[in-house]
């Protein structure tokens, strides 16, 4: 088949990786345009970009996706299908319906839970025992396509958003394969059991400690590595970057209340801070960091 990929962000790097190097012909790669990154600010391509100039393959980084080349670009092609990976911007109804077969997107939950921006990082903070990938016939809707496949997969009691991240990205490349060569029939999705991801803000790595132990575990774990989770510590920012809910019963005092070194009390159980780092500082152990600043019990976080 004759297609065209869009997928900006390493996530969609293993799909396109995938389609390279298959029967298929990738004719254009399409990302977002180059964005400032690191404290210098320099312009940093996206990985799908560089991958593609690496195989020689034309590329476009658009600043519109209504207006301007892309829609005609894509029109001319002359292409089968568009494979859509993490691309970051809605597509319009024109150019879903430049490919003749349309366009297949990969997307990282299983439909119709988690639709939307974020759904490997919901899927954390939710507290689900599973998640996966599915491909879908993409239509005008966020997610709302009918689903083609999907691949279920656990997830692990310490594992983060971050490492999700890279195990939903390997399987999301098979998958697409597969898709392509099965054209299985479309499913509409139940709306009866539809769950949103909406984009993260900073606003939700703030931790409330009256909350239970085990929804710290899962905000901790599911914010990493962006936005991170924070509380405040005799008036200073400090960042949680791991932790793990610890079974205490009985009073434990008032939420946020340090108990025996790292563990601190929640609104139900207690949480073992395993790493955590002030401003400007690099990150500690817990333990270290409580014996350095030299917390005693019944001192407060947040």
């Amino acid at each position: 088949m004759k297609l065209a990929f869009f997928g900006t962000p390493a996530f969609a790097v293993p799909t396109l990786r995938a389609l390279l190097d298959s029967e298929h012909e990738v004719a254009l790669v399409v990302a977002q345009p180059d964005k400032p990154a690191g404290r210098g600010n320099a312009l940093q391509t996206p990985p799908t970009i560089e991958l593609a100039r690496a195989r020689g393959v034309p590329t476009l980084q658009p600043a519109k996706v209504k207006t301007g080349e892309l829609p005609e670009t894509l029109e001319a092609l002359g292409l089968d299908i568009a494979v859509v990976v993490a691309y970051g911007r809605i597509l319009t109804p024109r150019l879903l319906a430049a490919p003749r077969l349309g366009c297949i997107n990969v997307h990282a939950s299983l439909l119709p839970r988690w639709r939307g921006a974020a759904p490997i990082q919901w899927s954390v903070l939710a507290g689900d025992a599973t998640t996966g990938v599915a491909t879908m016939q993409m239509a005008e809707g966020l997610d709302t396509g009918d689903i083609l496949l999907m691949e279920e997969t656990p997830i692990g009691p310490e594992e983060t958003a971050a490492d999700l991240f890279v195990r939903l990205s390997e399987l999301g490349a098979p998958l697409l394969l597969r898709t392509l060569a099965e054209r299985p029939t479309p499913i509409p999705q139940d709306e009866r059991h539809v769950t949103l991801a909406p984009m993260l803000t900073k606003e939700h790595a703030r931790i409330d400690w009256t909350r239970p132990a085990r929804e710290l575990d899962w905000q901790v774990r599911g914010l990493s590595p962006w936005p991170g989770t924070v509380t405040t510590f005799r008036g200073e920012p400090l960042k949680v970057l791991r932790a793990r809910p610890v079974a205490l019963s009985g009073p434990l005092g008032e939420p946020g209340t340090f108990l025996d070194g790292p563990v601190v009390a929640c609104g139900e159980g207690a949480l073992e801070l395993l790493e955590v780092q002030l401003p400007g500082k690099k990150g500690v152990r817990g333990v270290d960091f409580v014996n350095g600043s030299r917390v005693k019990p019944g001192e407060r976080l947040g």
